[in-house]
């Protein structure tokens, strides 16, 4: 008598632990990320609207200056390409869509928001110290969403 052949359901939601190590990882970057850069955005650097200000601690960051945004973006973008692995749940199943389409949508909204307000960037945070690099930010989050398109199956 042949041994039948138990057949797996396509529709059927691909399960794996939520939390893994690669997961925390990515999720250390990406708040590292932000938090590098909302410290330099509001502690250390001058005030370009005060006349005379001077940065603030630590010195080193001061001294990077706008490069503080390369790390923390770059940051930021490592988490989410780390988040792309299919042990992670944004790399298989669903999570693979939601994390395409989400970083395709983070980039266009960026580079919209540029756009309608170029002309006066002062109140907004971020994008007034970045100037013409708030396109290389939503390009750089459109070309991470296609290390998730990469997974798609």
């Amino acid at each position: 008598m042949a041994k039948q052949k138990t057949e797996r359901d396509p529709l059927a939601p691909v399960r794996g632990p939520i939390f893994s190590v690669r997961f925390i990882v990515a999720l250390v970057l990406m708040v590292l990320g932000i938090a590098w850069m909302a410290f330099y955005y509001s502690a250390v650097r001058a005030d370009p609207t005060v006349i005379g200000s001077e940065p603030g601690s630590p010195a080193f960051m001061a001294d990077l200056g706008d490069w503080n945004y390369l790390v923390g973006f770059g940051l930021v973008f490592l988490g989410l390409i780390v988040a792309a692995h299919p042990s992670t749940p944004l790399g298989r199943g669903t999570g693979v869509v939601v994390g395409m389409l989400g970083c395709f949508l983070i980039g266009l909204l960026w580079i919209c928001t540029f756009y309608v307000f170029s002309d006066d960037l002062t109140d907004i945070w971020v994008f007034n110290d970045l100037g013409q690099l708030n396109l290389v930010v939503g390009i750089g989050f459109m070309a991470v969403g296609f290390t998730y398109a990469t997974r798609w199956e």
